[in-house]
């Protein structure tokens, strides 16, 4: 059928199809009629996610044994500190469940032992009584994310574009620019 598009999760290096087993992380891989050839007067960009007439996503995910596909993050995001691959998706969605904070963004900053560390930037809500110290945040983080996810740095301002998304990217300059944690 010209519209049907496969998908599948593979080792980006390789292209190999991951276990599905509900912990592998690979990419997305999408093929079929209805996706892109590839970019317009963009060989080089088209070369770069098109491999063997897959397109590669970009996003991370697993493929559970039922075929079931759960997206953990953008391979631009994810954070590795001394060989661990911290999802900043997962992080944030911790970040978001206590009352006083409205959003939140966690991204790399760069760290002299471990690679990267996270960093997380926090929206809070408006009419608080009282603003959570870093110590009550981190306290948070520790009895609810793995103590590697834990971020190290927080800050309270979030950079959007016209539409209201978050700008990542700013905040990854953000977070280079306070230097390496020694």
């Amino acid at each position: 059928m010209a519209g049907f598009t496969e998908m599948d999760v593979v080792d980006p290096r390789t292209g190999e199809s991951m276990r599905r087993d509900g912990v592998s992380v690979g990419e997305v891989v999408l093929r079929g009629g209805c996706l892109m050839l590839g970019y317009l007067k963009d060989p080089l960009g088209t070369s770069k996610c098109m491999k063997d007439g897959w397109f590669y996503t970009g996003d991370m995910g697993i493929m559970h044994q039922d075929g079931y596909l759960e997206i953990k993050d953008r391979s631009k995001d994810v954070i590795i500190s001394v060989g661990e691959n911290i999802s900043s998706v997962e992080a944030e969605s911790v970040l978001y469940t206590p009352p006083a904070f409205h959003e939140a963004a966690v991204v790399g900053r760069p760290d002299e032992f471990w690679g990267e560390t996270p960093c997380a930037f926090m929206d809070l809500k408006d009419g608080l009584n009282q603003k959570p110290c870093e110590k009550d945040i981190i306290d948070f983080c520790r009895n609810n994310m793995p103590h590697f996810m834990v971020p190290k740095v927080f800050k309270d301002e979030l950079p959007r574009t016209s539409t209201g998304k978050i700008q990542k990217v700013v905040l990854k300059e953000i977070a280079k620019g306070m230097g390496p944690k020694k």
